[in-house]
Order: C-alpha cells, then sequence, then structure tokens
C-alpha cells in the first residue's frame, strides 16, 4: 500500500511540474553542473538520433549550417508546446540565416510523432529515449521515477562548436533570442 501511495504522490509531484505555467522559466543556475558549462567553446558531442518520422540524425550531417539544438522536457505539456510554436513561427528565418532548429526530448519516437502532427511543426524533434546526449551535455534531470530533459539551449556553429548554451529559457521568447544571436554572430 506504501508503494503505491509513493508512486501517485511521485506522479502527482511530476505532473505538476508540467502544469507550471507556460510563463516559468527554466532551470536557474543553482543547478547548473559545471558538465554543461564546459561545452561552450568546444566540440558539440557526436550524436545519432531518430526523429519524428523515424529518420536518423546525426551532428556530422549539419556540417556547414547552424545548429539550434534545444531541450524541452515532455511533448505536449504547455511550456514545451509553447516554446515548439514559437520556433515553429520562426523556422522560416532560421532557415534563411543558414540555421536548422532540432528539437530534442527523452520521449519517444511515437510520442513525438504524435506532438509534431498536432502542432504542424516544420524541424525535426528528436527521440533521446536513452538519454545519451542529454546525458553528455549534463541536462538530465531525475525526478524519482521519471527523467526529463532540462530545458536548455545550445547554439552550434557551422564547425560544429558549441557557441552559446542557453540554460535558463523563457518559453514566449527563447526562439526570437537565439535568433537574434544566429543574426549577430554569423
Amino acid at each position: 500500500m506504501k508503494t503505491v501511495q509513493f508512486f501517485v504522490i511521485g506522479m502527482l509531484a511530476t505532473l505538476s511540474l508540467f502544469a507550471l505555467n507556460a510563463n516559468t522559466y527554466a532551470e536557474s543556475s543553482i543547478f547548473t553542473s559545471s558538465a554543461q558549462k564546459q561545452w561552450v567553446g568546444k566540440p558539440a558531442p557526436n550524436f545519432r538520433l531518430q526523429d519524428q518520422n523515424s529518420k536518423w540524425h546525426e551532428l556530422k550531417q549539419y556540417k556547414g549550417k547552424w545548429i539550434v539544438l534545444y531541450f524541452y522536457p515532455k511533448d505536449d505539456s504547455p511550456g514545451c508546446t509553447q516554446e515548439a510554436n514559437q520556433f515553429k513561427a520562426l523556422y522560416p528565418q532560421f532557415l534563411k540565416n543558414n540555421a536548422v532548429v532540432l528539437g530534442v526530448s527523452l520521449d519517444d519516437v511515437a510520442s513525438h510523432q504524435k506532438f509534431s502532427e498536432k502542432l504542424g511543426l516544420p524541424f525535426p524533434i528528436l527521440a533521446d529515449e536513452n538519454h545519451q546526449l542529454a546525458d553528455q551535455l549534463g541536462i538530465v534531470r531525475n525526478l524519482g521515477l521519471v527523467k526529463i530533459a532540462k530545458r536548455e539551449t545550445f547554439l552550434i556553429d557551422p564547425q560544429g562548436i558549441v557557441t552559446y548554451h542557453y540554460n535558463s529559457v523563457n518559453t514566449q521568447t527563447h526562439a526570437g533570442q537565439v535568433l537574434e544571436n544566429v543574426k549577430k554572430i554569423k
């Protein structure tokens, strides 16, 4: 009986996390680890992940382009929906500036497919189910029974070097901020 109670309490805590107001910010700098900070100025880690259409994506296929690698906690949650819609609205401008947008969460391909279809997303969202990439970048958050990726973004230059690490993300304005940085740097 106690196990069931702990499970229910854990699930309620997890659900309340996702139900937070969409205006909330991502993890504060209190939770930032040295593993996260170490990436700026260094080569991005290699990855090979499937998108919502089961197509494989690897870092090397984007050489010569800016990469916006944005992590989010959970498909179809309020903040994640808002952030995806912001990137969707600005996606043509990212493309005009030689940048690709890749969303990533720990959800599986099937979940990504539903989320992408629901929102009509024009860019890939990658399934990091085994959290290989999120672990490398130091952004997995363990909530007991559930692990999620923190809401953080890595801007990778055309040579594969991490140029920016955004560890405090406002879901309403973040896509615009990243686009402005791409325009400014390039």
